[in-house]
C-alpha cells in the first residue's frame, strides 16, 4: 500500500489517506462508510489493532464504490507522519560517508535524535536564520516507520515491527554540529526533517537492502548510492535501538546518509536562500524541498 496525509487547502488539516489508481482515498471516511473505524490521522491508524487489513477494507470499499475518492489533482501531499514520539536518527551509517568526513567507521550504530518540530512535508520550504547558521546541508536518507511497539526485538524479528519506509532529509546547520560536538541543536532546527511524499508498506518494497538513493540540488545529482551499502541494515539497526529504548507506532528512524554531502566537497556546497533538494528513493518516489531564508 502506498500511504500518506494530504490537504486540499494549506489551512485544512492534513488527513491520512490510501493512494489509487483514481486518487486519493480518504481513510477516515471511507471507514465510517464501510463501517470499519479509523482515525484520521495515519499516526493513530498505525497505532489501531489490525490497521493493515481496515485500511485494505476501507480501500477497497472507496474503489468498487468510487465514494470518497478525491482526485489526485485536488489534493496536495503532506508529512506522512506528523508529531511522531521519536525521531531517531543514525550517523555516519555508510563507508564512504564516514571517510569523506574523516571519521573512524563506527563499531556500533551511532545514534542522535531530532526533535519533532523539525518534520516539514514535500515541498514545503526548509528554513534557517543566515545570522545562525551558515553552513546547511543536505543528507537524504532512507527512513523506517515504525509499526508496533518495539522492545529487546531480535534481528530475525525486527522488520516485522516496521510499517513502511520514506523519504527523508537530515538537513544539518554543520558549524552548529561540530562546534557543539554533538548533533541535536545543528540536526533540529525546525523544519530540518523533510519527510515523505508517502509512506510504502514492506509488502510493496522488494528489498530494503538494495534500493538506489540519491540527492540532488538545484537538478544536480550530488549523492548517488544504495541501501546495499548500509554498513548497519535496517533489522540491526531496529534492533539495537530496541535493546535501548522502546520504539512506538510512528516513530521515524532516519538510516544514515550515502557519501557526497555538500560540506566535505571541495568546493563546498551549502545551501542557500532559492535552492531546491530532491531526494529519491527507488519505489518510494522523490521528495523535493525549496530553501528559504528567515529572520
Amino acid at each position: 500500500m502506498k500511504l500518506g496525509q494530504f490537504r486540499t487547502s494549506e489551512d485544512e488539516q492534513p488527513w491520512a489517506g490510501s493512494v489509487v489508481d483514481d486518487g486519493i482515498v480518504d481513510l477516515n471516511e471511507a471507514g465510517r462508510q464501510s463501517g470499519v473505524t479509523l482515525p484520521s490521522d495515519l499516526r493513530e491508524i498505525i497505532e489501531t489493532w489490525n490497521w493493515r487489513e481496515k485500511v485494505e477494507l476501507a480501500t477497497a470499499y472507496a474503489e468498487e464504490t468510487g465514494n470518497v475518492v478525491r482526485s489526485h489533482s485536488d489534493v496536495v501531499p503532506a508529512a506522512p507522519i506528523t508529531e511522531p514520539e521519536k525521531i531517531v536518527a543514525i550517523g555516519l551509517n555508510y563507508m564512504e560517508h564516514a571517510e569523506e568526513g574523516d571519521q573512524d567507521t563506527p563499531d556500533s550504530p551511532m545514534v542522535f535524535s531530532k526533535f519533532p518540530r523539525t518534520i516539514v512535508g514535500p515541498d514545503d520550504p526548509v528554513e534557517w536564520d543566515p545570522k545562525l547558521t551558515e553552513a546547511v546541508d543536505y543528507e537524504g536518507e532512507l527512513v523506517v516507520v515504525i509499526g508496533k511497539r518495539t522492545r529487546n526485538v531480535s534481528e530475525d524479528d525486527a522488520l516485522d515491527y516496521v510499517a513502511g519506509y520514506t523519504i527523508g532529509n537530515d538537513v544539518s546547520a554543520r558549524d552548529l554540529q561540530l562546534a557543539d560536538e554533538q548533533w541535536v541543536r545543528g540536526k533540529s532546527l525546525d523544519s530540518f526533517a523533510p519527510i515523505g511524499p508517502h509512506l510504502i508498506t514492506p509488502d510493496e518494497v522488494d528489498d530494503v537492502g538494495n534500493l538506489d538513493i540519491w540527492t540532488e540540488v538545484n537538478g544536480e545529482r550530488l549523492q548517488d548510492s544504495n541501501t546495499k551499502h548500509l554498513i548497519f541494515p535496517i533489522a540491526e539497526l531496529v534492533s539495537f535501538c530496541s535493546r535501548a529504548f522502546t520504539l512506538s507506532p510512528g516513530d521515524l528512524l532516519f538510516t544514515g546518509t550515502p557519501d557526497g554531502v555538500g560540506y566535505f566537497r571541495d568546493p563546498q556546497v551549502l545551501l542557500e536562500d532559492g535552492d531546491t533538494m530532491t531526494v529519491g528513493v527507488e519505489g518510494l518516489g522523490e521528495l523535493t524541498n525549496g530553501c528559504r531564508y528567515i529572520g
